[in-house]
């Protein structure tokens, strides 16, 4: 299959790509590297993606995340680059590459455990997870052409812990195999409409 990854050379998209790569072909999408480039939170470069590429058999999103940030501070202006970018990104990615999706293709989308037990300071990101795994619970019936939507929801992963692991106290780190393994399941599975929970 043409599998499309963008965000394929971040923490979690390089090991997908390692899981996916020998059985497909990988392209993969970044802001300023990867084969292609795009811009998650303009419209316009994620049309010019799929046009350049004319058409793929499955699409992965690892790209994308939120502020982290005192509530008692927090305004508008805090939410909008993750609500641009990993939300509204995700979101256009799907009403986009619908499009150039061959059929029973599908997407495969990531939002991540905050969506459940958001972390001290991340209600941005609670809310944008939440709402990403929503738009997969209504997108997956409304696609055609037996294409399918899932996202992956992955807990604090091992190698983000020297990054982030002190915003998540108590969380047990999910080794990066577990997380690689839910979105070739994803991929090469025949789920639809579902929430990968790789906890």
């Amino acid at each position: 299959m043409k599998v499309l990854i963008i965000g394929g050379h971040g923490t979690i998209g390089k090991r997908v790509v390692a899981a996916l790569s020998p059985r497909h072909d990988i392209i993969i999408a970044g802001r300023n590297s990867g084969d292609v480039q795009v811009d998650l939170s303009a419209e316009a470069s994620i049309e010019k993606m799929f046009r350049k590429l004319e058409w793929v058999d499955a699409c992965i999103c690892t790209a994308g995340t939120g502020y982290y940030g005192d509530f008692a501070t927090m305004r508008e202006t805090h939410l909008t680059a993750g609500i641009q970018g990993k939300l509204l990104g995700q979101v256009n990615i799907v009403l986009i590459g619908k499009d150039y999706m061959r059929e029973g293709g599908s997407f495969t989308l990531t939002s991540g455990v905050a969506a459940e037990l958001p972390a001290r300071n991340g209600t941005c990101v609670a809310m944008i997870n939440g709402a990403i795994n929503s738009f997969v619970l209504g997108a997956s019936q409304e696609l055609k052409q037996d294409k399918r939507i899932n996202a992956v929801s992955p807990g604090l992963v091992e190698d983000s812990m020297e990054r982030y692991g002190h915003l998540f106290p108590g969380y047990n780190p999910v080794p990066m195999n577990r997380v690689a393994n839910g979105y070739v399941l994803s991929v090469e599975g025949a789920l639809n409409g579902q929430i990968i929970k790789v906890y």
